[in-house]
């Protein structure tokens, strides 16, 4: 029987009944057509029900129009329905007590002290209601959902912070350093490495060859990366001899793990603060710059930590010999937790899951994969029975594969598929009231923008419209006009002007330019 909330209202009623009265139960027995049956305790106050035999059933009585209460005494009401002849039928009801409290009405002592009582019950209800609820799936809430689905072997996926890579860099080559005398044992090898990672040149090589101390000549050795390589058919040293080295190197500049970077906001707060995965090193690049790619990671998860092309551009504690950091491409792959309603539908399919033997338990078995942003899922694509293609975005593939094989029915294959990536650009003005923080606007606006089209699922349209209520929902702009949507597939992009960018089932939305213009609002306009 499920459990039921008594409201503050009906709590009073039933405590100022239980101290201004006492209840009371009689039989009498029907006949003789008579209408009215006294009872015996004054003065009753309501009848609470009345139960007996009609039509050979046993029945409870309508008060509302079998009988009524008239002074002291039960009356049966003509039409109704009334006890079988010759039965016994039972009043229960509630009398007040003589001497007794009385005076129920609003703002009477009694009524004041009930309700604070009354109220203090109330919310003990609400507790009661809320403990109740907490043990069933379809009520269960926050911690208490958690809890309830644990049985089933579930936890709540946590938020996922962004991650991507950042490259650090300088423009001009690091500070050189000379080398001498860096000893090798010759054994016959036809390379060695030296010592140092970064070797600009060698300079000179000696030692001894036909039992004579000599300097070879730059015909007998190359250099390869970091490597001495002895030439064919030059002069190389005597077996079992050492031969020293003298080159010169560059000085490594190597950016350390836990490096932290962040993007630029006049308030600190809104900055967002990405740390380094792991260490690197600087190598030549194009243009004479020295760069490395580092994978870095939020330290603030959810999408709160999403960030656009270019917008990590500080080094909180700069790195020695280094002297930008930039991220070339969008970090906006993180997620929010888990929801309620989320987490409740992968408890839906547990057993399915346990079952293995639908596309919900497969899909069930992929969200639980760490990773995974959406599935798609296709039954029997192009008609062909015992097939399911399966399309998954994000996630490790070793273990995306794993998890369909450990769920999948026996008989059915299964084809794992990447989403294609469908690049869009944008381009719109946005009507501003206030010039003079057309800055943050504009950035406010790519950012949301980016957002809305990152967080698109698999097969999910681009929206014209969704775009634009990304755009109004930026405090400050106060109308869109001239937006462009572009979807690029290959090279020849796929315009659109006022129409929405349909994303295919086995394609995926993803930003890449963004490009937002501003006017300024007429007065009258």
């Amino acid at each position: 029987m499920p459990f039921r909330v008594k409201g503050y209202d009906q709590i009073t009623e039933d405590v100022l009944a239980r101290i201004t009265g006492i209840e009371a139960t009689e039989s009498f027995k029907y006949g003789g057509g008579k209408a009215a049956y006294r009872l015996l305790n004054a003065p009753v106050t309501k009848i609470i029900k009345i139960s007996g035999t009609s039509g050979r059933k046993e029945v409870e009585f309508s008060g509302a129009k079998d009988y009524r209460l008239s002074g002291n005494a039960v009356e049966w009401v003509a039409g109704g329905s009334r006890p079988d002849e010759g039965t016994t039928f039972t009043v229960q009801y509630r009398y007040a007590r003589p001497g007794g409290l009385t005076d129920t009405s609003t703002g009477s002592v009694l009524r004041t002290l009930v309700e604070g009582i009354s109220r203090e019950i109330e919310f003990l209800y609400e507790q009661l209601d809320a403990a109740y609820r907490a043990g069933f799936l379809e009520t269960a809430t926050g911690e208490a959902l958690e809890m309830t689905v644990s049985l089933l072997g579930i936890t709540r996926r946590p938020p996922r912070p962004s991650s991507g890579r950042v490259t650090f860099g300088r423009s001009s080559e690091p500070e050189k350093m000379e080398v001498t005398g860096e000893v090798h044992l010759y054994d016959g090898s036809e390379s060695y490495d030296l010592k140092s990672a970064l070797v600009k040149e060698i300079k000179k090589v000696e030692g001894i060859a036909g039992g004579q101390a000599v300097v070879f000549a730059p015909s007998d050795y190359g250099l390869s990366g970091r490597s001495l390589v002895w030439r064919a058919g030059g002069r190389r040293p005597d077996p079992r001899t050492v031969f020293k080295v003298d080159y010169t190197a560059f000085q490594q500049i190597r950016v350390p793990k836990n490096t932290k970077v962040s993007t630029f906001s006049p308030v600190p707060e809104e900055a967002r603060m990405f740390m380094t995965t792991e260490e690197g090193l600087l190598l030549p690049a194009e243009g004479g710059r020295w760069e490395c790619d580092v994978s870095v990671v939020c330290t603030m998860p959810g999408m709160k930590g999403s960030v656009p092309a270019g917008a990590i551009t500080i080094m909180p504690q700069p790195v020695v010999g280094v002297e930008y950091v930039i991220n070339k491409g969008d970090l906006s792959n993180g997620s929010e937790a888990e929801t309620d309603e989320e987490l409740r539908e992968r408890a839906r399919h547990a057993l399915e899951f346990a079952a293995k033997a639908t596309p919900s338990s497969l899909d069930s078995a992929l969200k639980s994969v760490k990773g995974v942003n959406s599935i798609l899922i296709d039954e029997m694509p192009g008609g062909v029975p015992g097939i399911v293609r399966v399309v998954v975005d994000g996630g490790d593939e070793a273990e995306i594969r794993r998890a369909i094989d450990e769920t999948r029915a026996a008989g059915i294959r299964v084809e794992l598929l990447r989403p294609k990536i469908v690049h869009i650009d944008v381009s719109l003005t946005v009507i501003i009231e206030a010039p003079s923080d057309h800055g943050r606007i504009l950035r406010d606006v790519e950012a949301s923008i980016r957002g809305y089209i990152a967080s698109l699922k698999i097969a999910e349209d681009v929206l014209y419209s969704k775009i634009i209520a990304s755009c109004l929902a930026v405090d400050g702009v106060w109308d869109v006009r001239d937006l462009k949507l572009a979807a690029y597939r290959t090279e020849e992009p796929l315009l659109s002007r006022g129409e929405n960018i349909r994303i295919e089932t086995d394609e995926k939305a993803s930003p890449r330019n963004v490009s937002v213009t501003f006017g300024v609002r007429e007065k009258y306009e």
